[in-house]
């Protein structure tokens, strides 16, 4: 592996966020029964005339704005000719030659020092084919057309990625962008965001690059990362054995964790490209341009430097909680109006509940624990309700639905003993059941202090203030 160098280009097709398909009035809506959302423009009937769906445009210009890129200023449908079952047209309605995004580049944080700028060299707008269904009818396959029309950005990067881990990182910042701009619900389980991995390799040093593996629709980052993994062991062994590298569109099966052959991949002029005759080139205007760009929201890395600049959080926690957008609004919401440290909402945040969420399998928008709910459980640990301990007792509570944190302590009787003269006849009671261990500290073993504190919140059932008890402990310790 030494040897070699991984070279990878992503295409990642963004469903765009509109209640219409890109040429038709056809619902977009996800999960209707089969061929509920295919009209006679969806499905090529003679005589029908596409028409474009405004809101596609602006969707696509928005992500072109949102990286810096060339917006074009004239963009021009093409017809890409292939035969599909669920391709009912015969063609597909894409870009070609002239998309409305071109070059643009995109930052990537491989680790708190490395950063790494990707290029894209394009982004185009086109309609998705429908869908085959292969396991549901005895010898038959079933087609399902709603997905036919549905509006497409497809996100060409440069092959400009070396690692699996590179490529994976990328997937995800473009998926945060998507979402941030709210063009693309991100949805990757009913397909919103899907990618397909070129992938080839050479040996260190040379300039040329391989012969490529196209893996096709890859729906998780998880999978993604080891579909690119195994293509790469796949094409250095079968080089060093003496074998070639056939250029061509692979499959990867999840069950196998494996790429296998689906089809010779096609060239540009395998489709037979022309511009569609139904449809006029799509001309933008600077003005449209700058009333797009002044409508942007905060953009994740805008937020990032803000909650660094006005929170005071470190770069990782706050790249951690930008990272997803629910995840932000979360931690804006916890913050509003509270009086809760910062830097331990977003500790809990990142901690406790993010645990909580990837154990059950919740997104952070569906959390029984409410932002609001945390923020008060976080206010409680720093007015000294509480302690850090009891708190996760508390969380724990709040998650199976038993309250407010204010109602949990209560109930349970969890209030953090902070009264001095309280800790003081705890303490003196523990340092008169272990005589030997006060001679132990005296004679400068240290490391007993942690015995006696261990006792002492074991007298309260946790409830001591810690901070309390130490202080008070080294002193009568002393005499």
């Amino acid at each position: 592996m030494n040897e070699w160098e991984t070279v990878i280009g992503l295409e990642i097709h963004a469903q765009l966020a509109t209640a219409s398909k890109i040429f038709s009035a056809a619902s977009t809506q996800y999960g209707a029964e089969p061929n509920r959302h295919a009209c006679v423009v969806d499905l090529g009937m003679p005589g029908v005339l596409p028409v474009l769906n405004r809101a596609a445009v602006n969707m696509a210009i928005r992500f072109g704005v949102a990286i810096g890129a060339e917006i074009g200023h004239e963009s021009v449908f093409a017809r890409k000719n292939y035969f599909y079952p669920d391709l009912p047209k015969g063609y597909q309605i894409s870009q070609f030659e002239f998309p409305i995004v071109g070059r643009g580049q995109i930052s990537i944080s491989l680790d708190e020092q490395n950063r790494k700028q990707i290029g894209i060299t394009r982004a185009h707008l086109e309609e998705d084919a429908g869908k085959s269904i292969h396991d549901q009818f005895p010898a038959q396959s079933g087609i399902d057309l709603n997905r036919a029309g549905t509006p497409l950005l497809e996100i060409v990067s440069e092959p400009d990625m070396r690692s699996a881990k590179e490529a994976v990182a990328y997937a995800r910042k473009i998926h945060s962008l998507v979402r941030y701009l709210e063009i693309c619900d991100g949805n990757m389980q009913e397909g919103s965001f899907r990618c397909d991995a070129n992938v080839s390799v050479r040996r260190k040093g040379d300039e040329k690059l391989g012969t490529r593996a196209e893996l096709k629709n890859i729906n998780s980052f998880r999978f993604i990362e080891r579909a690119i993994n195994y293509e790469v062991e796949r094409q250095i062994d079968l080089i060093e054995d003496g074998g070639s590298v056939v250029q061509e569109t692979r499959l990867y099966d999840s069950e196998r964790d494996e790429t296998r052959s689906m089809r010779s991949k096609e060239e540009a002029n395998d489709y037979r490209y022309f511009p569609d005759p139904d449809l006029l080139p799509v001309v933008v205007t600077a003005k449209d341009i700058e009333r797009i760009r002044a409508a942007l929201p905060e953009l994740p890395e805008q937020k990032q430097q803000r909650y660094i600049s006005e929170y005071g959080l470190s770069n990782d926690n706050a790249e951690l909680l930008v990272a997803n957008r629910d995840t932000a609004l979360y931690f804006e919401a916890a913050c509003n109006n509270s009086a809760a440290p910062v830097a331990q909402l977003a500790n809990w945040i990142l901690g406790d509940l993010a645990g909580a969420l990837n154990k059950s399998g919740l997104e952070i928008s569906d959390s029984p624990v409410s932002a609001e709910m945390l923020a008060l459980l976080v206010e409680r640990i720093a007015d000294n309700t509480i302690s850090g301990k009891i708190a996760k007792q508390v969380f724990e509570a709040m998650w199976q639905g038993e309250g407010d944190p204010d109602a949990i302590i209560e109930a349970r009787g969890l209030k953090q003993i902070t009264d001095s003269g309280a800790i003081e006849l705890l303490i003196d009671e523990v340092i008169a059941a272990n005589p030997e261990q006060v001679e132990q500290f005296r004679a400068g073993k240290d490391k007993v202090l942690g015995f006696f504190v261990g006792q002492i919140m074991k007298q309260s059932q946790g409830k001591a203030n810690p901070g309390q008890v130490n202080a008070i402990l080294r002193e009568k310790l002393k005499h």
